[in-house]
């Protein structure tokens, strides 16, 4: 498994999967939330602009170690997941939450063991309509990501794979 191995490793150990286009790595605009620095799980999507109800729906479900992948068209105009949220994901077990897009609540959300990306931090709350779409493919940061894919992350970067990858 992939305890230790990092995203680096990956690559260099996968060159047939870059190549393929099974292995791809996210652009690097995310900064680093939260106190898991280093975190992967199957991944699940979910497309939302500037509305975070349906990123609080699925965070008070079960993670069983999933990553949410929340393409939120890269705004930088509010913040679509906030301090709470993330205190429910990480009782709730998820891995770890890859936002296109901002959140807020950034030292509460620093205190939490989850692993979270996000553009930028941005004081602003989001709408509360319910508009979004669940287990779409998104693309975000140069990258297609689909719902059931793997997402790999530590401090070097992000990589989505196709499959659970094992070295």
């Amino acid at each position: 498994k992939m305890a230790m191995v990092t995203t680096a490793e990956v690559c260099d150990a996968n060159p047939q999967h870059i190549v393929s286009g099974e292995l791809r790595a996210l652009q690097p605009i995310f900064l680093i939330y939260g106190r898991r620095q280093v975190f992967s799980g199957p991944i699940v999507t979910l497309k939302v602009f500037e509305d975070n109800v349906l990123v609080r729906e699925f965070l008070e479900e079960k993670g069983h170690g999933r990553v949410l992948v929340v393409d939120g068209g890269g705004s930088l105009r509010c913040a679509i997941l906030g301090g709470n949220p993330v205190v429910q994901a990480q009782n709730n077990g998820w891995a770890g939450i890859v936002v296109n897009g901002c959140i807020r609540d950034v030292d509460e959300i620093n205190g939490c063991d989850i692993g979270v990306r996000a553009l930028a931090s941005h004081p602003m709350k989001a709408n509360k309509k319910g508009f979004g779409e669940k287990h779409v493919s998104v693309n975000m940061a140069g990258t297609r990501i689909c719902d059931g894919e793997w997402l790999y992350a530590d401090t070097d970067g992000i990589l989505i794979s196709a499959s659970e990858l094992s070295i």
